[in-house]
């Protein structure tokens, strides 16, 4: 199974692009916190992460969002190769995004009334965002650390 999931910050503003049959494509760059921090300077890493989108999802993701805003991304992993101008063979490995979606309040991200746009939707039209609620202290279980994990 080949499934990517990501939570992080747009590094710069997504490109969008043509291709020559005029479908849509927009490459951009997640950074991702890791979840420790350095020994030595305790501070936070992050991992850079490239991801490419397609056809409505990438004219979403160019309209809706910018460098330094907080996205999530779904989608998997894709690799490919080609030759550059001195005819070496380059690898990329990026994510190839199905899913785009907002992290964070209304206000964070523009007070805006849309949904993340699906990769293949072509009739994808902007719609209210389902209502959340917040959880209760009862959905968590205590787990005693000396016990075993669950899992």
């Amino acid at each position: 199974m080949n499934v990517v999931a990501l939570v992080g910050r747009l590094t710069a503003d997504p490109e969008l692009r043509q291709t020559p049959q005029g479908v849509a494509v927009a490459t951009f760059t997640v950074a991702v916190d890791r979840p420790y921090s350095s020994k030595n300077t305790n501070e936070r890493q992050a991992d850079f992460i490239n991801c490419v989108a397609w056809r409505n999802t990438a004219e979403f993701l160019s309209k809706y969002f910018n460098k330094g805003k907080l996205i999530s991304v779904e989608g998997s992993i894709q690799t490919r190769t080609y030759d550059d101008k001195e005819g070496k063979k380059r690898y990329v490995t990026e994510i190839l995004a199905s899913n785009v979606g907002f992290v964070g309040s209304k206000a964070e991200n523009g007070g805006g009334n849309f949904a993340a746009a699906p990769a293949q939707n072509n009739n994808y039209a902007p719609q209210q965002p389902a209502a959340y609620t917040n959880g209760s202290v009862e959905d968590f279980a205590i787990i005693d650390d000396n016990e075993d994990l669950p899992f």
